[in-house]
């Protein structure tokens, strides 16, 4: 059996508030949201793979600060991974495949309609946390 392609989220985190990306691509995702991120290239490290996803999608620097336990199935062949983040440097703009960016705080996080593989993520995310 191969090895699943693995997909890195990041829950980044400004404070109590967690950043939600809105897809606009593909079709079948858009006006979906998701924590962002994107796919391990080969060789590449899953950590410096979330810091090279944030920067090309949302135009910043963060920090990977620790690994979300658990990794959840996306489409046939892939598994998502999901790091707790700090920001470093930018404000953070969608630039590539979404066209809206929410910081939530925890009364809000579940106002927007997460994509559902998301979903379980998110709440493993705020377990992490305590909240």
């Amino acid at each position: 059996m191969t090895e699943p392609i693995v997909v890195v989220a990041a829950a980044l985190l400004d404070g109590e508030r967690l950043l939600a990306a809105r897809r606009s691509a593909p079709p079948e995702l858009a006006g979906r949201w998701e924590l962002p991120g994107g796919k391990v290239e080969p060789g590449e490290a899953p950590a410096a793979a979330l810091v090279r996803e944030l920067r090309e999608e949302l135009g910043i620097e963060a920090e990977p600060v620790e690994r979300v336990p658990g990794e959840w199935p996306l489409k046939p062949g892939y598994v998502l991974r999901v790091w707790t983040a700090r920001l470093l440097t930018g404000d953070p703009r969608p630039l590539e495949d979404h066209d809206e960016l929410r910081w939530l705080t925890p009364d809000e996080i579940w106002d927007v309609d997460w994509l559902d593989q998301d979903v379980p993520a998110v709440k493993s995310v705020l377990l992490s946390r305590g909240a």
